[in-house]
């Protein structure tokens, strides 16, 4: 028996049954497009993270007052040593060649009023570093200009979102804005940026860390964000972080270092599990499927006993036979594979459209493997049947016993 007669008989055999095909491709369809999909799902929340703790800036060390320590004694077993981050230490860390540029952050809430419309806003006090270290862009006019951290000005750079609000289709460029009970001249808009761990940069209102410091009647820092000179300085910056602060500090080292790697990193690690997981317990669908495949193609064996019989009558060996059986159950897995793997594009396609911001993708490995345990869940669950039907005698076939 050839291998295109092989073909074409187990063609005709799956066609020939028409509901218990449909079952069988409705399973195997359901597992490879669940696979798809949910390994997509895993890796588009991987992606998503990564690129939010990228928009931050890159080679970043983020610099928090106070410590988290554990403690003994009864739970909570946690406690901190909070101490004030101020303006003087944030200049400080500029000593270290490791360390390239530093951003002290000063963030506040207050009314910010032009004429009579008014608004309450995230007011955030920095240096014009922080333009470079978050990677923001200009929609409108000029960022805060270069001058000493420690000297107050009445500039701002307004949000894209407080721009349009505030201003409509107007220019805001010279004009002046009241935030709180002082007046600030605006000097640019930012460009919408978007989302950013939770924290909108075009709901924001940026003016010079003194000035929020003076605004907001505190001498604290609400953390500094580090640029390291290079990928491979981080953990020398962190050293040199550590050092000057501790220097300034009494000898304590009160501050908390995070860096971005460290957070990317962990992220990763917790989400590639995840993927996997979730691609695991899909799997099991194919399991089922499998186990369909193999309870079909027992039924199938005793229905067509007859026409088993009767080819081994006419000289088919028991390895033809179970060529035969494996030969359907491999099509009826490629076929129910191809329709999975449709769905899954096309619901992938669809989510895209429902969540334009969250970036799904299909990672090639996850097609490969529910394809590949499709066929082998096939071809496994199919050898039991295989065998039965090869071991069946012509004789007894034929006569239906």
């Amino acid at each position: 028996m050839k291998a295109e007669d092989i073909l074409n008989f187990s063609i005709r055999a799956s066609t020939g049954y028409k509901f218990r095909t449909i079952l069988i491709l409705i399973a195997m369809a359901i597992g490879v497009a669940s696979v798809v999909v949910l390994t997509s799902l895993g890796e588009g929340a991987r992606q998503y993270v990564t690129s939010q703790f990228s928009s931050l800036g890159t080679n970043l060390l983020i610099v928090l007052p106070g410590r988290s320590e554990t403690t003994g004694g009864p739970p909570p077993l946690l406690g901190e040593t909070p101490r004030d981050l101020t303006l003087d230490d944030a200049i400080a860390l500029k000593r270290s060649s490791a360390i390239r540029l530093i951003s002290p952050i000063s963030v506040g809430s207050a009314p910010v009023s032009w004429k009579q419309l008014e608004r309450e806003v995230i007011i955030l006090g920095s240096t014009p570093e922080i333009y470079e270290v978050r990677h923001l862009s200009m929609s409108l006019g000029r960022f805060l200009p270069s001058s000493d951290p420690r000297r107050e000005e009445a500039l701002c750079v307004l949000g894209n979102k407080v721009k349009k609000e505030l201003f409509a289709n107007q220019s805001p460029l010279g004009e002046w804005v009241r935030i709180g009970d002082r007046r600030f001249r605006v000097t640019g808009v930012l460009a919408k940026k978007g989302q950013s761990l939770g924290f909108d940069m075009s709901d924001v209102v940026i003016i010079p860390v003194a000035s929020a410091q003076s605004l907001f009647n505190t001498a604290s820092l609400f953390r500094v964000l580090v640029q390291a000179s290079s990928r491979e300085a981080i953990p020398r910056a962190r050293e040199a972080i550590l050092k000057t602060i501790r220097e300034r500090h009494d000898g304590e080292d009160d501050i908390t270092i995070i860096t971005q790697d460290a957070i990317l990193s962990t992220f990763d690690r917790i989400l590639n599990a995840l993927t996997l997981t979730v691609a695991g317990i899909a799997a099991i669908s194919l399991t089922v499927a499998g186990i369909l495949i193999m309870n079909v193609m027992l039924i199938a064996v005793s229905q067509r006993t007859t026409e088993i019989g009767l080819i081994k009558a006419l000289g088919a060996t028991r390895r033809q036979i179970m060529h035969l059986f494996l030969a359907e159950s491999i099509i009826l897995s490629i076929t129910g594979a191809f329709l999975g793997l449709i769905i899954a594009f096309t619901g992938v396609l669809l989510l895209t459209r429902i969540f334009p911001n969250f970036p799904i993708l299909i990672p090639s490995w996850a097609v490969a493997t529910a394809v590949g345990v499709s066929l082998l869940t096939g071809l496994v669950f199919g050898v039991f049947p295989a065998r039965r039907a090869a071991k069946l005698d012509p004789v007894q076939a034929l006569s239906r016993r």
